[in-house]
């Protein structure tokens, strides 16, 4: 038997990065074992769709190189992919249903339900929803009256539903705990708990792995698969990605909270802050799960041969920015260096610090700021964060290096001297200026961190940085004279 999996997004926003670890996992499931991942869209909430969302889901995917057999674009045998285009499947079941006695017309009103609803409350007990037994008379005037109606799945009671996940272990569930459910609104929307089912069958999915969320909706969905007369596929429901340093789950509704301490939770932030893809989806598949419990980083084929369901954690993950910041660095220092230039060159292209195409000699330019660089870059953004000031006429300076750095006494009139030092030092290349500015600092009885800090922040208005020498080669004689001209009347007119 083929593997086959899914991973069926609703188009209502942005993808968050639980979600896509949850598909990452059904990706691994089915590469690991020669099979096939599908990818559908479910769409039937028209209400909440949101434009492009399709398109963004799919972009993400191809970004994180988490390709798939069927689905959008890529079609297959088992098609539509999308929900709102598999109605008559849905029809076709619920005539099934209904002929087989397990689904029947709810004529009932939500003053009705209130009433027993409020009878529960009363009594202490929890309420589920049984089957109203309207007479004939009554169900013949709702039919003439053309009252709305929703189709409701009737559940056997007495039973005990045991489910043998592969993440969670046993599950057991009673019937007596499931009200009878709605499987399509009064409108003839499918609800999710049905759709989702008769698209599994239909497109003959083996494995389910999904969030623990849907853990309680499984058992519904066993009733609805054995009454189809259909083989139940397994299932694996993830544990939840945790807040950071928290066992609370992550929440949309924080995302702004989120952003103020510096954590991204959305798969298109990570794209946009020039994250690497392997590494991204290196993290991500170890969130949760561990091959060994040492090894951090894998690569994609060493991630599709050791993935298994068995070593996944059944508890919540935390969502760690700092472990991910520092698989990118370790992924960054792999790439090689032509990848990385085209990496950056958009970055430095959408804030105006080159055009495109570039030009042999800014080419050149670029890679010797990415060498300068070195492992400080870690994204593909940190070349505007860490090297801005090679690309622009002028300085921005941060305000507290200049206060740390240059408001001390006697630092303009050695930034004076060190102007005077860059004019006359031959050559203007790395080894002379080391030597040049070490034997200034020696000569005039200062200490190293006096000289190169204070150089640093007049020459590149940053405290950290690359190497200062490789900074003032590349920013080359005049552009470090100028800058020190300008920081000089800077702090002349601050004063």
């Amino acid at each position: 038997m083929s593997v086959r999996t899914r991973f069926a997004p609703s188009p209502t926003g942005f993808l968050h990065i639980g979600g896509v670890r949850t598909a990452l996992f059904n990706w691994l499931l089915a590469r690991h074992h020669g099979g096939q991942f599908i990818l559908r869209i479910d769409d039937t909430d028209q209400e909440r769709h949101v434009d492009d969302a399709v398109q963004r889901i799919l972009d993400g995917f191809r970004w994180m190189g988490m390709d798939w057999d069927e689905g959008p674009e890529a079609g297959g045998p088992h098609g539509p992919y999308y929900q709102s285009q598999r109605a008559d499947r849905y029809q076709a079941a619920v005539d099934k249903l209904i002929a087989s006695g397990r689904v029947y017309r709810d004529y009932s009103t939500e003053t009705e339900r209130n009433v027993e609803r409020d009878a529960s409350k009363r009594e202490k007990r929890p309420y589920r929803f049984r089957r109203i037994n309207h007479s004939p008379d009554d169900v013949a005037r709702f039919e003439s009256e053309g009252r709305p109606y929703a189709l409701r799945f009737e559940v056997p009671l007495g039973r005990v539903l045991v489910l043998n996940d592969l993440i969670k272990g046993e599950v057991t569930f009673s019937t007596d705990e499931i009200g009878d459910f709605v499987i399509v609104r009064p409108g003839g929307a499918p609800l999710y708990n049905f759709a989702s089912v008769v698209d599994d069958v239909d497109m003959e999915i083996t494995h389910i792995v999904r969030a623990e969320e849907h853990l309680s909706n499984t058992f519904p969905q066993l009733l609805i698969l054995e009454a189809l007369g259909a083989t139940p596929p397994a299932f694996a429901h993830v544990p939840y990605v945790a807040e950071p340093g928290s066992k609370e789950k992550m929440s949309k509704r924080k995302t702004e909270d989120y952003a103020k301490r510096g954590v991204l939770v959305y798969l298109h932030q990570y794209i946009e802050k020039g994250y690497l893809p392997d590494a991204l989806l290196n993290y991500l598949a170890r969130l949760g799960w561990s091959f060994d419990g040492t090894q951090e980083l894998f690569t994609r084929p060493e991630l599709i041969e050791k993935f298994s369901l068995d070593r996944v954690n059944s508890s919540p993950a935390s969502h760690d920015p700092d472990k991910l910041f520092w698989i990118e660095g370790e992924w960054m220092k792999e790439l090689p260096l032509e990848e990385k230039i085209a990496g950056v060159v958009p970055f430095l292209a959408a804030e105006g610090l080159v055009e495109q195409p570039l030009a042999d000699a800014k080419r050149a330019y670029v890679e010797a700021v990415i060498l300068a660089l070195g492992d400080r870059l870690k994204t593909f953004a940190d070349v505007v964060k860490l090297g801005r000031f090679f690309f622009t006429p002028e300085l921005t300076y941060e305000a507290d290096a200049v206060k740390k750095r240059l408001r001390k006494p006697g630092v303009p009139e050695m930034l004076g001297e060190l102007d005077a030092l860059l004019g006359a030092v031959e050559p203007f290349d790395l080894a002379t200026l080391e030597a040049a500015v070490h034997e200034f600092a020696e000569k005039s009885g200062r200490k190293m961190g006096d000289v190169v800090n204070p150089l640093r922040v007049a020459t590149t208005g940053q405290g950290v940085g690359p190497g200062l020498y490789d900074c003032l080669f590349l920013l080359g004689r005049e552009t470090c004279r100028a800058r020190i001209r300008q920081t000089l009347a800077m702090l002349e007119q601050s004063n």
